[in-house]
């Protein structure tokens, strides 16, 4: 095996390896300050508004305003075509992102907790024991984001597992015509249906990014991967 034969199949193996875990959270994270504090939530005199998304209108109806910083644990992006959301006439769901803060943030051991999203669920598992009891259930959160503003649909689809991100806007049911309607938890102690927080978004911030080291060896091995078949090929013709 030469040169650009072993680089091939080593960088080969390490993008493998990096792909599967690049987004496990590392042990150390460097939290923003903001993180420490819990959701803001406030009445509002906010009247129910209508929007207009791919040419569906929606009623939202806002409950409070609401302000929340957290890191992202897990997330998943609706396809407005997909089954579920075409039955329900539903594209103005863009996002469900499920975000810890607080002493989660802090003290809890999340690199040893699995976090996944199901379609309109944020589900979470260990078999660690100190792990689970250093995680504090009331401080985390599923979040269906709404938004007719493409401005923000864009930003959102660049976020990664522990980015820590800042989200405001109004704690709001929604509906549209023949279709249904999705309410919203108005509290962070609640659990099974209904407990997720619909957010009918005004800003979408990403506060910092998250650095993996997974990641980072995933771009550099895929780098090393092409450079690889680049000196493979250009390599003389040899016949046997």
């Amino acid at each position: 095996m030469n040169f650009s034969q072993f680089l091939i199949v080593t960088s080969f193996v390490v993008l493998l390896v990096s792909f599967w875990n690049r987004n496990d959270l590392p042990g150390n994270i460097h939290y923003v300050p903001e993180i420490s504090n819990e959701p803001l939530q406030t009445p509002t005199n906010k009247r129910p508004f209508d929007v207009v998304y791919e040419d569906v209108p929606y009623k939202v109806a806002p409950e409070y305003a609401y302000d929340v910083t957290g890191m992202i644990v897990s997330y998943r992006h609706h396809d407005n075509n997909s089954r579920m959301h075409r039955l329900a006439n539903d594209h103005l769901n863009m996002l469900d992102v499920c975000v810890v803060w607080g002493s989660n943030a802090s003290d809890a051991q999340l690199h040893k907790i699995d976090f996944w999203n199901g379609i309109f669920t944020c589900n979470f598992q260990t078999r660690d024991q100190a792990a689970w009891d250093s995680f504090d259930v009331n401080r985390i959160s599923n979040n269906h984001l709404i938004s007719n503003d493409q401005r923000i649909r864009d930003r959102v689809r660049d976020i990664r597992i522990g980015d820590q991100i800042r989200v405001r806007g109004y704690l709001a049911s929604y509906e549209s015509p023949g279709g249904g309607k999705r309410g919203t938890s108005t509290t962070r102690t609640d659990t099974g249906d209904g407990a997720c927080e619909t957010i009918f978004v005004e800003n979408f911030e990403i506060l910092r990014v998250a650095t993996s080291r997974w990641r980072i060896s995933m771009y550099v091995s895929l780098a090393l991967l092409l450079a690889g078949l680049v000196l493979y090929f250009r390599q003389p013709f040899r016949a046997r």
